[in-house]
């Protein structure tokens, strides 16, 4: 088993405006003159973590990582104006000719693998290779799955947490519900949403449930900005034209190295995802992995990923 490279810390740093209002934290690490490659964090609203920078060998990788608008660094916190996906596909491009990038390689997981798959469809000659984990392609059966009704038969415990702050008469549409409190005047009203939006997730993330992945959303702000970016992106159907855009497209791709990898207990994004994108896109590397739930985290789910990131050097 492959385990994380050792710890690094970037080489360059800085803020991209991309419009009068967004401005995004970037950084770059590894080797200046190695394969480019770009880190496409999860949520939306997830931002990026010092580990994230380790799925890659510093000698052979120049490594870049970047906070979606309104998470983790970038500016300002939560902030759902002029943020969609087709914006962050423009953010992808800005941060490429911005570092005089020809061609990268794409790593996502989770929202990280919808939006690396929209962007090499909007862009398939600037990928040279995808790598994608916990596939998600944000249909409405997915989004009831894990929003409505499926996940709760597997964690009712956990679920009774999630819908505390629902009134009985608005649960019929748990997104919409969650999305008039996340965009409440009233805070209290939106970090109480917050809380036990991101909670359940975090909860769910894992074979084995990590309290110290719960804990994490006991910081407001953190759990403010996933929470509201990823209803505000779920309630919008990721702003996509029809609700099977990316397998209706995954053709524009498939002359594309790529590499999915699957938990195959993931609850977060059931397996069905990630099997219906290799059935439609049968070149790429399939692998599931039997002890995992949906974290890039858990232990097999990051070793077969460095293993695809060592083969794709």
């Amino acid at each position: 088993m492959r385990d994380f490279y050792p710890t690094l810390n970037p080489y360059n740093q800085f803020r991209l405006p991309v419009s009068p209002l967004h401005n995004l934290y970037v950084e770059e690490c590894g080797n200046p003159n190695g394969t480019p490659i770009l880190f496409i964090h999860g949520g939306p609203g997830g931002g990026i973590s010092p580990d994230h920078r380790r799925y890659f060998d510093p000698k052979a990788y120049r490594i870049i990582l970047f906070d979606q608008r309104g998470a983790g660094q970038s500016t300002p916190c939560a902030e759902l104006r002029e943020n969609t996906t087709w914006d962050l596909v423009h953010d992808i491009e800005a941060i490429r000719k911005y570092l005089k990038i020809e061609r990268w390689h794409l790593f996502g997981g989770s929202w990280g693998s919808t939006l690396a798959l929209t962007y090499a469809i909007s862009h398939p000659e600037r990928v040279t290779a995808l790598i994608l984990r916990g596939i998600f392609l944000c249909r409405r059966s997915e989004l009831l799955w894990f929003y409505q009704e499926g996940a709760s038969h597997i964690f009712p415990d956990v679920w009774d947490k999630y819908i505390e702050p629902i009134p009985a008469h608005e649960r019929t549409d748990f997104i919409a519900a969650y999305y008039k409190q996340l965009t409440s005047e009233n805070e209290e009203v939106r970090l109480r949403a917050a809380k036990a939006w991101s909670q359940w997730e975090a909860a769910t993330s894992r074979l084995i449930v990590s309290q110290a992945a719960i804990n994490e959303f006991e910081n407001p702000n953190l759990a403010l900005a996933f929470a509201r970016i990823e209803c505000h992106y779920f309630i919008n159907k990721a702003f996509f034209p029809t609700d099977n855009y990316l397998l209706e497209n995954v053709s524009k791709i498939r002359h594309i190295p790529g590499a999915i990898v699957q938990g195959r207990y993931d609850v977060v994004c059931p397996a069905r995802s990630a099997w219906d994108l290799h059935k439609a896109w049968p070149e790429a590397k399939f692998d599931f992995i039997a002890d995992a739930g949906h974290s890039a985290g858990e232990v097999g789910i990051r070793s077969r990923l460095i293993e695809h990131c060592d083969s794709f050097r």
